[in-house]
């Protein structure tokens, strides 16, 4: 699997325009207060589906043959949302693991696309590996949330639009499961820029990035439950992610579940937007995080959770 350049970023972005949406970049004026830094929010929580997923779906599915017309992926939630709603727009057939253990709102949502869901696995990780037995079995083309060059460049157009909106961005924090965000981010934002840091934040219920970097190569983690349930599970061993990760992420930080759902609280009740609290890990991390820059550009990647869920964290 090569891995992806700036030049196909680009390339990806061409590819999904008309479907993906270009998200506003805005600064919060009360994080900026409270943190004695300039933050500017990148709102991929109203990105078509509810998540920044649909990118890296599009970027991989519009690349698919005429034959075959199947395709098959496994998700945690937002990424099969993503390929439902491509499939629909670009008519394939798609098939999509889920865990068991997956959010409800998630699945109902992908439930009212016209594919094929198959809930298997009480973890992600099991879901992972009963999707890449599908693949072997199935021949259909397989999309990994993560681990695929195509999908990483589609993700890596959220930092073009960033450091377009505004150059002067010193440093991007960006919410870390699989690492296909990142991986994306980091490729775009430092050929653009060289000197903007690339800040990684993962909870600490599922360190698996950063406990990657910690042994110098991918390691299986025991996860604990976090409401961060898109950046849960272990990383895909041999995982494109890892490697670009390693050389071009300046650091990853670990936020609490106490952190990530009083940011996911904040921003409901003092800026009235519903987010998912693997986008509040980021937010976790800008105001708790030591980094030195000034201006930093904060990713908030998905808003798809469950009412009862944000009810009881808000309330």
């Amino acid at each position: 699997m090569h891995r992806p350049t700036v030049k196909d970023i680009e390339s990806a972005r061409a590819r999904i325009t008309g479907v993906a949406r270009r998200t506003p970049l805005e600064r919060s004026r009360r994080l900026s207060d409270g943190t004695s830094r300039d933050v500017w929010l990148k709102l991929e929580c109203f990105q078509a589906t509810g998540s920044f997923k649909l990118r890296g779906a599009m970027a991989k599915l519009s690349l698919v043959a005429e034959r075959p017309r199947q395709v098959l992926t496994v998700s945690a939630g937002n990424h099969g949302l993503g390929v439902a709603y491509c499939a629909e727009a670009l008519g394939l057939d798609a098939t999509i693991v889920v865990p068991e253990s997956a959010s409800r709102a998630k699945v109902e949502a992908i439930r009212r696309f016209r594919v094929n869901l198959i809930e298997r696995g009480a973890t992600y990780d099991e879901a992972e590996r009963a999707a890449r037995d599908l693949e072997r079995e199935s021949g259909a083309c397989f999309a990994s949330p993560y681990n695929d060059a195509d999908v990483i460049a589609g993700q890596g157009t959220v930092a073009l639009e960033m450091l377009e909106d505004e150059p002067g961005l010193e440093a991007i924090i960006v919410p870390v499961g699989g690492g296909g965000l990142i991986a994306g981010v980091a490729i775009a934002a430092k050929a653009l820029n060289p000197r903007v840091k690339i800040y990684g934040a993962e909870p600490a219920a599922s360190p698996s990035m950063r406990e990657a970097f910690r042994a110098g190569r991918i390691v299986e983690i025991q996860e604990e439950e976090t409401i961060a349930d898109g950046l849960s599970g272990n990383i895909e061993p041999g995982s494109i992610t890892f490697p670009i990760a390693r050389e071009l992420v300046d650091d990853i930080f670990l936020v609490s579940e106490h952190s990530i759902r009083a940011a996911l609280a904040g921003m409901a009740r003092e800026d009235h937007v519903m987010i998912e609290g693997s986008a509040a890990v980021a937010l976790a991390a800008a105001v708790e995080s030591q980094i030195e820059e000034e201006k930093i550009g904060v990713i908030i990647t998905g808003r798809n959770i469950s009412l009862d869920l944000f009810k009881e964290v808000v309330g």
